[in-house]
C-alpha cells in the first residue's frame, strides 16, 4: 500500500450483501450468525486507469426499436462437447467461470481447448498463477500440446497481467485462477471478496471493450458453490460447473447460466491418461456395466438440458440393527429420497420404518429432476421384494404426496432414447400418452398410481 493513502475497512455479510460499517455476530437484514468478512474499499482509480485497458466510448439512451442486433461472433474451440454447451462455440468478447472441485480436470480441459483455438483463431494467452510454466509444459506434453500461438505465462499480478494483454493482444486469455489473482492497490489478500470482485469486474471490463474472450477457473467450497462473493457469478456470462467424483473416470461439464445459449446443458467426458475424452453416447457408457436380474436396479431415462440419458438407479434395502434406519444417497437429493420412500410406505403398504435404505446413482453422476420419482420407487421396491426388474424396462415419471404418477416434460426424447439402446418396455405417466405421437417397437405402458406401476413391473 502507498504511503499517505487512506484505507477504509467494511464489513460484507456473505450470504445478502449487506454492508455495515463495524462488524456485528449476526447479519440485521438476513439474520445469517458469523457471516460478515473484513472488505477493504479500493482506493479511487486514476481517471486514465480504465482507459489504458480500452478507449471509453460516449453513450447515450437510444430507442429499443432502433438498436442494430448483430450475431455475436463465435469460435469454435473443436471439443463438440463445450462447444454445444456454451451455445455453439465461444462468443468474442465473453466471459466464461468454470467451477469444479480440485483434480477434476479444469486445467485439462481448458489446456486442450487452448491448444485448438491457437491452432485455428491466432494467439492464446493462458496465465497458470498456480503453478509454474515448468509444470504446465509438462502437462501439455501429456496432453500432446504444442503450438508456438499458445502462450503461458507465471503471474498472479492484475496489472502485469493487463500489461501482457496488452502487449500479445490475443484472442482468448485463460486465467488459473481467479481466486490467485490480486490487485496491489487493495490491501487484502488474494481470494479474499474485495480483490475476487475487484479483479473479476476489470477482467470483464476488458472482454467487452476489447472483444477478448476471457476464461476464469474459480476454485469451490466444500458445499460445492464457487468461493468468493455471489457478486462473481452474476458479472460473467457463463457458469460451467464440473461434475464427477474422482476416483470415476466420468466427467460432466454443466451449464448453469449462459446469456448467449441454453441453460442446463451438460457434455460427459471420460478422463484418460491423455486428457479429457468426449463421450459421445453417454447412455451406453454409463449402462455397459449393469448387472443382469439384480434386485434394486432400475433404468431411468433423464433429461439434462435438451439431452436425453438414460441412467442406473440402485437401491439397497435391509433390515435394520439400530433404532433409528439409515438412509443415505449418492447422486440424488436425500430429502427428495426420503419423501419418495414415505409416499411408498404410506400408499402401497411397504413397511420400510425399520428398514436401512441406501439408494445410488451409477456412474458418479448427480441427477436432479422429477422424472427419477418413479424409478426410485421401484428400485427400493424391487429391493424390498428381492424381485428384479426386467433388463427390458425403462420406468419414469413424478411422483405426488398421494401417490399419483404425474407426467414429464420431453417424454419423446426420453422414448426415442430408449428405444435406440434396445429396450422393449417403457412404463411412464398415463397423462403423457396423450396427443404423443410415436411410431416405434418400445411398448407404452401408462400408470396414474404407484399401485399400477408396481403392477405393471412385477406383475
Amino acid at each position: 500500500m502507498k504511503s499517505g493513502m487512506k484505507v477504509k475497512t467494511i464489513y460484507v455479510c456473505q450470504e445478502c450483501g449487506f454492508r455495515s460499517p463495524k462488524w456485528a455476530g449476526k447479519c440485521p437484514e438476513c439474520q445469517q450468525w458469523n457471516s460478515f468478512v473484513e472488505e477493504v474499499v479500493a482506493p479511487p482509480m486514476a481517471s486514465n486507469s480504465r482507459q489504458a485497458i480500452a478507449p471509453q466510448s460516449a453513450s447515450s439512451p437510444m430507442q429499443i426499436s432502433k438498436v442494430d442486433v448483430k450475431e455475436k461472433e463465435r469460435f469454435i474451440t473443436g471439443i463438440s462437447e463445450l462447444d454445444r454447451i456454451l451455445g455453439g462455440g465461444i462468443v468474442a468478447g465473453s466471459v466464461v467461470l468454470v467451477g469444479g472441485e480440485p483434480g477434476i480436470g479444469k486445467s485439462t480441459l481448458l489446456l486442450q481447448m487452448s491448444h485448438n483455438l491457437s491452432l485455428k483463431n491466432g494467439p492464446v494467452l493462458y496465465v497458470c498463477g498456480e503453478e509454474s510454466v515448468h509444470q504446465t509444459k509438462m502437462r501439455a506434453q501429456r496432453l500432446g500440446i504444442s503450438s508456438d500461438e499458445l502462450y503461458i505465462v507465471n503471474e498472479t499480478n492484475l496489472s502485469v497481467i493487463l500489461e501482457h494483454i496488452r502487449k500479445f493482444l490475443p484472442r482468448v486469455v485463460i486465467m488459473d485462477s481467479i481466486q490467485i489473482v490480486y490487485r496491489p492497490e487493495l490491501g487484502s489478500v488474494p481470494g479474499s471478496i474485495s480483490q475476487v470482485k475487484e479483479c473479476a469486474g476489470q477482467l470483464t471490463y476488458l472482454a467487452k471493450s476489447t472483444g477478448i474472450s476471457i476464461f476464469l477457473i474459480g476454485h469451490v467450497t466444500k458445499e460445492g458453490a464457487i468461493a468468493g462473493p455471489r457478486v462473481l457469478e452474476h458479472t460473467v456470462d457463463t457458469v460451467l460447473y464440473f461434475e464427477g467424483a474422482r476416483h470415476t473416470s466420468f466427467r460432466l461439464l454443466r451449464a448453469v447460466k449462459n446469456r448467449f445459449g441454453p441453460t442446463n446443458e451438460i457434455g460427459v467426458f471420460e478422463m484418460t491418461s491423455k486428457g479429457l475424452k468426449e463421450v459421445i453416447n453417454p447412455s451406453e457408457l454409463l449402462l455397459s456395466e449393469r448387472p443382469q436380474d439384480s434386485p434394486g436396479s432400475v433404468v431411468v431415462p433423464c433429461l439434462e438440458g435438451s439431452r436425453p440419458l438414460l441412467v442406473e438407479i440402485q437401491a439397497l434395502v435391509g433390515s435394520s440393527v439400530f433404532g433409528n434406519p439409515a438412509r443415505r444417497t449418492t447422486g440424488l437429493d436425500y430429502n427428495k429420497v426420503s419423501l419418495l420412500l414415505a409416499v411408498l410406505e404410506k400408499r402401497a403398504n411397504f413397511k420400510l420404518s425399520n428398514r436401512d435404505v441406501f439408494v445410488n446413482v451409477a456412474g458418479g453422476i448427480k441427477i436432479n429432476e422429477p422424472a427419477t420419482d418413479l424409478g426410485v420407487i421401484m428400485s427400493a421396491a424391487s429391493s424390498y421384494k428381492d424381485a428384479p426388474i426386467s433388463k427390458d424396462d425403462v420406468v419414469l415419471g413424478e411422483v405426488g404426496l398421494g401417490g399419483e404418477v404425474r407426467a414429464v416434460s420431453g417424454i419423446r426424447l426420453r422414448i426415442i432414447e430408449s428405444q435406440k439402446l434396445g429396450f422393449k418396455r417403457c412404463v411412464l405417466p398415463r397423462s403423457n400418452l396423450k396427443n404423443l405421437d410415436f411410431k416405434g417397437n418400445l411398448q407404452l405402458l401408462g400408470v396414474g398410481h404407484i399401485k399400477e406401476a408396481l403392477k405393471v413391473v412385477f406383475g
